[in-house]
């Protein structure tokens, strides 16, 4: 396959700093964005010399705007662009203020906006490209009330991708986009929610890192528009929309 030019946001750590490490062990040129500098270069450290890392906080538009330069004054061209910042919310409903529902919205939902926005130009150019909004299983089965904000940002985030896709469908088939559906992962995405919470790399049956990341490998080596990072999340989600009582998932 081709080398190609991989952006990944919110690599600093977690299913981001892994992907990093697996595109960078298959020779292609990656850019590393995040907010955390000393993590971010130590990931880049891993990858590689192939490796760009560019500090950034990716809920602010102009700091998107200079990933994408830095990409291009870098490498000349991105392949694809991958949305996986994101941060999680223990609160129910009943608890959230303005500011938990607008911190949810902006990292999780206009982060990959502005994503999106700043790649689509330069994809519509050479009518090719890959976008991957890194999305959850709760974007689709909100089965965790103390989520709450954060489910609601995924199925935003779902919305916003699946019609992104329509949009480019007729005009620029080369253009592919991809809703990837991870479910609990063992990463630190737990105790970094904002008001804390579970470590997820305690929960039972979280899914490794590597593991996850290797499945989002495979999408982009071979592009299609809805991926769950287990099988078996797919059919969580057929049962809990075929359930008479969403509130019982499998139901």
């Amino acid at each position: 396959m081709d080398k190609k030019v991989v952006v990944i946001t919110g690599a600093s750590a977690g299913i981001g700093a892994a992907l990093a490490e697996q595109v960078g062990r298959k020779g292609w040129q990656v850019v590393l964005a995040a907010r955390r500098e000393p993590e971010l270069r130590q990931v880049a450290a891993r990858v590689g010399p192939e490796a760009l890392p560019v500090v950034a906080d990716v809920s602010k538009r102009e700091d998107v705007q200079r990933v994408m330069e830095a990409a291009l004054a870098r490498f000349g061209q991105v392949d694809v662009w991958v949305n996986n910042a994101g941060r999680g919310i223990s609160k129910l409903v009943s608890e959230l203020t303005d500011e938990d529902f607008d911190e949810m919205m902006r990292v999780n939902v206009k982060s990959a906006l502005y994503g999106i926005q700043a790649v689509l130009p330069h994809f519509q150019s050479r009518g090719s490209g890959h976008i991957i909004n890194v999305s959850s299983v709760l974007g689709r089965v909100p089965h965790v009330p103390q989520r709450s904000a954060y489910n609601a940002a995924k199925h935003a985030l779902n919305a916003l991708t699946a019609n992104l896709r329509q949009e480019l469908r007729e005009r620029f088939p080369g253009i592919h986009v991809t809703t990837f559906l991870p479910g609990v992962v063992a990463t630190e995405f737990g105790v970094n929610a904002l008001g804390g919470g579970v470590d997820s790399r305690q929960i039972p049956g979280a899914q490794s890192v590597e593991e996850t990341a290797s499945v989002l490998l495979g999408v982009i080596e071979r592009p299609r528009p809805d991926v769950y990072s287990r099988p078996e999340y797919r059919q969580q989600v057929i049962a809990y929309y075929s359930s008479e009582d969403l509130l019982i998932p499998g139901r």
